[in-house]
């Protein structure tokens, strides 16, 4: 199942990259829970779709996978991602997320973090 996991994970970057909002949104389940910095944790499909349809600053931008890590069904990644704000500035910064994929191959949970030096 670790290939599988991993190959979940990696169409939602693709299709978060292409823009495809409804895409992404059927890799998830319907109760989804993501936490991710400066943010409330958004909880069900709903709540991505508000996310990813407006209320995320992003415009658009890719992330590059640096590394991809599947052992049953969590998987860890870290990366880089390059893009543009909705604010037209640009933005580049390292992420780490954390995703749990239930029984039947969506994603059920996600957890994303940053790297900023904060302390």
């Amino acid at each position: 199942m670790e290939e599988g996991t991993a190959a979940q994970v990696r169409r939602y970057y693709e299709r978060v990259d292409a823009g495809e909002v409804d895409g992404l949104l059927a890799l998830f389940a319907p109760d989804v829970v993501y936490d991710r910095p400066g943010y409330p944790v958004m909880r069900g499909r709903d709540a991505l779709a508000e996310f990813y349809g407006g209320q995320r600053v992003i415009s658009s931008g890719t992330h590059t996978l640096e590394q991809v890590t599947a052992e049953e069904s969590v998987v860890a990644v870290h990366g880089e991602f390059a893009g543009v704000l909705k604010d037209g500035s640009e933005a580049k910064l390292r992420f780490a997320d954390f995703f749990t994929l239930a029984a039947d191959g969506l994603i059920s949970r996600r957890i994303t973090f940053f790297h900023a030096p904060v302390v």
